[in-house]
């Protein structure tokens, strides 16, 4: 027995609730079990409880043993000096407030339904790839819908806090946020780290001033990423070279080492040269690039944002002085604006409009999810062969944030899906 399940118990009440009695063999009826607290302070607030002939209205504190009511040190916090329910499974002391009240107390072992027990400790104890996996295809649609609106806000909920670390670092200056998380993902998982380090390696405001002059932001860039030296052959790169070191001087900047780059096993598309040349782009050609975000009242005026290419010197080269075998623009495609919008614009919109309370922005942060299409991974896949209803990537970053924060955890009842199926039989 754990107090999770406890709380899980309680917050249904799946027990027997026919003649209940406190241990001090007094009857008690429960008429509303309270709202659950997820945070510091008694387990569910604002209960109802009818024992004896009273009837009470206030805060219920849940254990596996009433003796963890010392084990917590309850007796010495206020927020506890006014529980009107102990709810426990096993009463072995007997619990006495600073007043010389007793505490109203029930013991649930024996009256909680076995299907309980049975049904979770078959969900704790799956190996498969998500605990009800057997389970899963049972439940109603309506449940699954609501699982994934739940874990929707959960998983920008958690974009949010990496974003309010950034925020905090910058001052609350969202386009300098947003430069930085927008490194993180152009280095699309393999280079992420080196991006982060290039993005934080230089102040925001010395970006602001040369953003205007796209062969200045590449001399930065490039400069700070260690590319440009004095080997270099070609006029261009020779050129942002010297470009770099006045600005490098006249800034006092320090550039990374250039082995912190990864190019084994890339398509060359994806060679972090390319990908400096069109982060580069992007601010380039977007001068205040937060703003036009917040304006864009489509999904297609964000993606127009990030219809850029890499410098024209990359139509012919992936790497300075190397020629490339044919020449083409590198566009950024589509799937990687997709992972850009998905993962920084759309997290960076909802997060501004929770910070300033305004709804709309915050709607529009989620339809504009809606608008995009979900995206095709091990893990989305997954759920779309187990019946998951999964067509945006509203849907597709909702099951994402399900597998890796609630399934893998065994968090089944915290999720709807797992209460539902956890649900005793009605011949119980």
């Amino acid at each position: 027995m754990n107090e999770e399940l406890l709380h899980y118990v309680w917050k249904f009440q799946l027990f027997s609730l026919l003649d209940l009695m406190t241990t001090e063999h007094e009857s008690v009826q429960v008429i509303k079990s309270g709202s659950q607290n997820f945070d510091a302070g008694p387990d569910f607030f604002n209960g109802q409880v009818k024992i004896g002939a009273t009837l009470w209205v206030g805060n219920i504190e849940i254990h596996t043993k009433s003796s963890h009511w010392f084990l917590h040190k309850h007796q010495f916090d206020e927020n506890y000096s006014k529980i009107i329910l102990h709810v426990v499974w096993e009463d072995d002391q007997s619990v006495v407030q600073q007043n010389g009240q007793k505490v109203p107390t029930i013991e649930l072992k024996g009256l909680i339904q076995k299907s309980v027990f049975d049904k979770y400790d078959v969900l704790q104890n799956s190996r498969t790839w998500i605990p009800c996996e057997s389970e899963i295809g049972k439940v109603d649609q309506f449940t699954k819908v609501q699982v994934i609106e739940r874990m929707m806000i959960d998983r920008l909920e958690t974009k949010s806090n990496r974003l309010n670390q950034i925020l905090s670092l910058t001052k609350n200056d969202w386009e300098a946020s947003l430069f930085q998380l927008l490194a993180k993902y152009f280095g699309f998982k393999v280079n992420a780290v080196p991006f982060e380090l290039l993005a934080t390696s230089i102040d925001f405001n010395i970006i602001r001033k040369y953003r205007n002059n796209e062969k200045q932001l590449l001399a930065l860039l490039f400069g700070q990423a260690g590319f440009l030296n004095e080997n270099l052959n070609g006029n261009f790169p020779q050129e942002l070279n010297r470009e770099y070191l006045f600005l490098a001087n006249k800034h006092q900047l320090h550039a990374l080492g250039q082995n912190v780059w990864k190019f084994m096993r890339m398509r060359p598309s994806n060679f972090p040269t390319i990908r400096i040349a069109q982060f580069a782009s992007i601010f380039a050609n977007n001068l205040n690039l937060f703003q036009s975000i917040l304006e864009a009242e489509s999904v297609d005026q964000l993606y127009d944002k990030f219809k850029v290419s890499a410098y024209e010197y990359f139509n012919s080269h992936y790497q300075f002085d190397i020629p490339a075998a044919k020449n083409e623009v590198k566009h950024l495609g589509k799937s990687s604006v997709d992972v850009i919008l998905i993962n920084v614009v759309i997290p960076l919109l909802f997060n501004y409009g929770r910070q300033m309370a305004d709804e709309t922005i915050q709607d529009r942060a989620l339809s504009f999810l809606q608008e995009i299409k979900w995206e095709k991974n091990a893990i989305t896949k997954k759920w779309k062969d187990l019946g998951m209803p999964i067509s945006t990537a509203y849907d597709s970053q909702a099951l994402i944030q399900l597998k890796n924060e609630n399934c893998s955890n065994k968090k089944c009842l915290s999720c709807a899906i797992g209460t539902a199926i956890l649900k005793p039989d009605k011949n119980d």
